[in-house]
């Protein structure tokens, strides 16, 4: 009789590298759930703030800039030509 030396095959949790590729996907997506809970639980409020009230001022002052800025860089189109009433 010719036995040959099998041993028994172990189970899948048995072996460590299955555990590595298991837990790590694992551990990816229960920090990105705590991460997305601090998000939504810790949203600051939107409020007016004296700074953002100056910087919507100064943004206001530079419309004009932005406007010649534009209007020098592209033509400008002519418009109806007015014509004079008849007589």
């Amino acid at each position: 009789m010719n036995k040959t030396n099998e041993s028994p095959a172990m189970a899948w949790w048995r072996y460590g590298h299955v555990w590595l590729v298991v837990l790590g996907p694992a551990v990816v997506v229960v920090a990105s759930l705590y991460t997305g809970l601090l998000a939504l639980r810790g949203a600051d409020v939107v409020m007016d703030h004296p700074n953002q009230i100056r910087a919507s001022v100064a943004q206001r002052a530079l419309v004009p800039a932005h406007q010649a800025r534009n209007h020098a860089a592209t033509p400008s189109v002519p418009g109806p030509v007015p014509t004079a009433p008849a007589q």
